[in-house]
């Protein structure tokens, strides 16, 4: 792996007088797949919105950089416009009366390379066959799994350096997750870093290379999965004992 190209550092958050992450640190190196886990009510989505700059407040102390530009003075839309950085919330949040082709265009708005526009709709469609079959489909009539496949298609396409997850498993059959992560995986492959968060703790560490756990807002472990996996505690908390 190479040097960090996201550190994070004293990340507080804060909603109104309360605080809901308290100050963790963590990075995330070019090309990796980095997993947060944890309960809900932890942190992890404010974590992510926080990255992205997505409608939180973060405290006085905290510090971001993304390849060595300073989050914290670039707005939403040009985090992901100029930085590349891309953002699949928490329920999805598609274009219902939209089509499929419709929900990619929308994507594509912010584009300064769209000499690269073909490449990237060739491997959506090449990653998600079934988004190709119905690209002319309403997308609020697809399948919650399908819904999820034009949630994470369009991030693609909207930026290509990372890729923020929250939740990619939310609401999918086995089947189906386990294509989500194997799609996943073949993103990270071309080129795009991962940082993902999830409640299935087994999935999420089974995919990425390194993880984190969160609790009440506090950073409590760090590793390689392989070692959060035979940890006691993760175990206990989180794998089913």
């Amino acid at each position: 792996m190479s040097s960090p190209q996201l550190v994070v550092e004293n990340l507080e958050v804060y909603y109104g007088n309360i605080r809901a992450v308290h100050g963790i640190s963590f990075h995330v190196n070019k090309g990796e797949i980095v997993a947060i886990i944890g309960a809900n009510g932890a942190g992890k989505t404010s974590t992510l919105r926080a990255i992205s700059r997505w409608m939180v407040k973060v405290g006085p102390k905290t510090r971001m950089t993304f390849e060595g530009h300073d989050l914290l003075r670039y707005p939403p839309h040009k985090v992901v416009s100029e930085l590349g950085i891309s953002h699949v919330p928490e329920g999805r949040r598609i274009f219902g009366n939209l089509t499929v082709w419709e929900n990619l265009m929308l994507a594509t708005y912010a584009r300064k390379d769209r000499h690269n526009l073909k490449r990237d709709f060739d491997m959506v469609f090449d990653l998600f066959p079934r988004l190709a079959e119905r690209r002319n489909q309403k997308a609020g009539t697809l399948s919650g799994g399908e819904q999820q496949m034009l949630a994470v298609a369009r991030a693609l396409i909207t930026g290509r350096r990372m890729m923020l997850l929250d939740e990619p498993s939310m609401g999918l059959a086995p089947l189906l997750m386990q294509e989500m992560f194997a799609a996943l995986r073949q993103i990270n492959r071309e080129g795009t870093t991962i940082l993902l968060v999830e409640q299935n703790a087994h999935m999420a560490l089974k995919f990425a290379h390194r993880g984190y756990v969160l609790e009440t807002g506090n950073l409590v472990l760090e590793g390689l999965t392989m070692d959060l996996l035979q940890n006691p505690r993760v175990k206990e908390a989180y794998l089913g004992g």
